[in-house]
Order: C-alpha cells, then sequence, then structure tokens
C-alpha cells in the first residue's frame, strides 16, 4: 500500500513529517510518499538522522500557506506539496493522502483535485472525540460552514457507513447535534434534517445537546461544519483546561502529591483518551480517494497515526462502501 504524505503540511513540519513517515513505514509496512521539495527533505533526514529507505520522494517546488486563501490551491498553489500529493492520488499513483496543513485548502484540493463521488453534494470533515463510553465520531467538524438539510442527511450515512466499516460497529447509532432532543426543536435547517435523517438508511436516534456529546451519547454526531466546530473546539479548550487543573491540583502540597502517586497510572489512562496523537486527524468523507486531514500541530507521533487511519480506511473499501450506501439510497 503507498500512502503521501504532505511533507510541508502544518507546524512542526518537515522534521515531525518525516519522522512520522520513517515510524510508518517500520510499523506499519508500508510505502509512504513524500510530496515536497526534495533537497529539504533529504537535508532534514540526513541532520537528524532518519533513514529514507522505505521512502520515496515526490517533488513539489513550494509550501501551500495556513492563511493562505484556500481557493488558491488549485491555481497559484498547484505546485504545492499539498496540491501535487492530492493529484498523484487522484491520478491512480497511491492509495490515501494526508496532510497536517490548511483545512480550507485540503477541503478546497479534496473537492476539485480528487474530485467528490458521484451523488455527494459536499465532502464532510469527521473526526473522532473520547466520551465517558468510548469515543464518538463528530461531523461535519469545518469543511461547510453553510450546510442544507440534505447535506446533513448524507453525512449520517457516510458517518454510519464509515463506522461500520472501518470502526467495526454493526449499527452504529446516529444522533442530530440541536439546541434540544425534541423534534420540533432549532431553525428550519435542523428540523428539515431531522425528518431526513428520520427515513435514511441509518440507526437515527433523534436530536442531542452539546452536553450529551461527551456521555457518549451516540456512536455518531452530524452537525453543520460551523457549529461542529465551534463544539470540537470547545470539547478540545474543556479538556486540557480540566487537565491542567488537576495536574495544579496534584501538585498542590505533599498530601496531593502521593495522591497523585496512587492514580498516576489512571491518570495516563484517561490522558491518553483525549490524546489527539493517539487518533491522528479527521477523515474528509464523500471523494474517490481516502484523505486524512491531521491536526496541525501535530507531532511524529500523530503524522504515524494519521497514516495507520488512512490505511485502515483503504483497507476496509471506505470509498466503495460510501458508494455503494448511497447508491441504494438513490434507488429507494
Amino acid at each position: 500500500m503507498k500512502i503521501v504524505l504532505d511533507a510541508f503540511g502544518g507546524d512542526n513540519a518537515p522534521l515531525s513529517n518525516i519522522q512520522g513517515a520513517r515510524d510508518a513505514v517500520d510499523e506499519l509496512g508500508v510505502t509512504v510518499v513524500l510530496s515536497g521539495d526534495s533537497e529539504k527533505i533529504k537535508k532534514c533526514a540526513e541532520e537528524n538522522g532518519i533513514s529514507l529507505e522505505g521512502i520515496e520522494i515526490l517533488q513539489a517546488d513550494t509550501v501551500f500557506g495556513m492563511h493562505e486563501p484556500p481557493a488558491e490551491i488549485i491555481k497559484a498553489g498547484k505546485t504545492s506539496s499539498l496540491a501535487v500529493g492530492l493529484k498523484y492520488c487522484a491520478d491512480g499513483n497511491a492509495d490515501a493522502f494526508v496532510s497536517a496543513g490548511s483545512t480550507g485548502a485540503i477541503v478546497v484540493g479534496g473537492t476539485f483535485i480528487a474530485k467528490r463521488m458521484k451523488g455527494v453534494k459536499r465532502a464532510a470533515l469527521g473526526t473522532v472525540v473520547p466520551t465517558r463510553t468510548g469515543h464518538t465520531l463528530f461531523m461535519d467538524v469545518g469543511a461547510n460552514a453553510e450546510c442544507r438539510p440534505e447535506m446533513l442527511e448524507q453525512f449520517g450515512v457516510m458517518a454510519s457507513v464509515y463506522l461500520k466499516a472501518v470502526h467495526g460497529i454493526e449499527n452504529p447509532t446516529v444522533a442530530l447535534l440541536n439546541i434540544g432532543a425534541e423534534e420540533t426543536k432549532g431553525d428550519e435547517l435542523h428540523v428539515e434534517a431531522y425528518k431526513l435523517l428520520k427515513k435514511a438508511p441509518v440507526n437515527f436516534i433523534g436530536n442531542v445537546e452539546g452536553r450529551d456529546v461527551p456521555e457518549g451519547s451516540a456512536d455518531a454526531v452530524i452537525a453543520d461544519g460551523f457549529s461542529g466546530n465551534i463544539a470540537l473546539k470547545m470539547y478540545e479548550g474543556v479538556s486540557l483546561t480540566l487537565f491542567g487543573i488537576i495536574k495544579g491540583v496534584l501538585k498542590n502540597g505533599f498530601r496531593n502529591k502521593l495522591g497523585g502517586m496512587l492514580i498516576l497510572k489512571s491518570m495516563r489512562g484517561l490522558k491518553k483518551m483525549f490524546d489527539y496523537t493517539e487518533i491522528g486527524g479527521a477523515p474528509l468523507l464523500g471523494l474517490k480517494t481516502v484523505v486524512i486531514k491531521a491536526h496541525g500541530s501535530s507531532n511524529a507521533k500523530a503524522i504515524k497515526s494519521a497514516i495507520r487511519q488512512a490505511v485502515k480506511a483503504v483497507e476496509n473499501n471506505i470509498v466503495e462502501a460510501i458508494g455503494t450506501k448511497l447508491a441504494e439510497k438513490n434507488e429507494d
């Protein structure tokens, strides 16, 4: 299997990406193609003692900046490591694409370079968040700030297929993020989306409020990209703040330090649940190829995890599975 990795995407590139690629090749047995300036990649690898054995390099002349207008990825940014890597996959030369670069550029590039699948109205980003009972797939978390009811319905179908194919959940529950549990709650978008999801070929359990998500109320929570992104960032912020508070309390005084030592193992397990580097990234579902958006501040571990996520998606034929399900729905 061959996975393309944008060598210059993310805050810690290219070192973290090269090291993550090295670890993925060694641990997952895949071939990684680093897209980017070959001389800079080789120099960074040599300076840090990283072997490039089993790693290929796809020459790209520029880097697409995080603050550049996303639409430029198909114009001025077409020679960037992000665009070149996407096109390499779109042309059938590799099985999946991973980048920690600009979310907007990945969405635009995925849509216009990798292309949407037939029948898909908009590609959507889904990310796994920890809950009391395990994990929940949150989608959309930023690809589509404005949505129509039928788009949210498709997000629900794609999320359901992804959870079954990649996570092995036979009949995943799907809920709609809203301001109340009642069927008539929310604006017109959410009222109409509720009606469509109720008839969709998914295990729809109704609306959930933001406070219900951490309890693990559903396997997948569907939202428009604007609401989903705000909820996700709040989720991340509260988690970081709570761990900071707990750490401060456990360091305050001898008794607290002693108590901290007694629960250290449990705390490490809890912290691991909330560690984004374990998950890797967010799949951009609805495209003709597997695309994984890694966290912008990804370290080598997170990059390796994102590549692992891409491998699982390819192995479980997620693109074909989503296409089949949408085709069946359109025939009904």
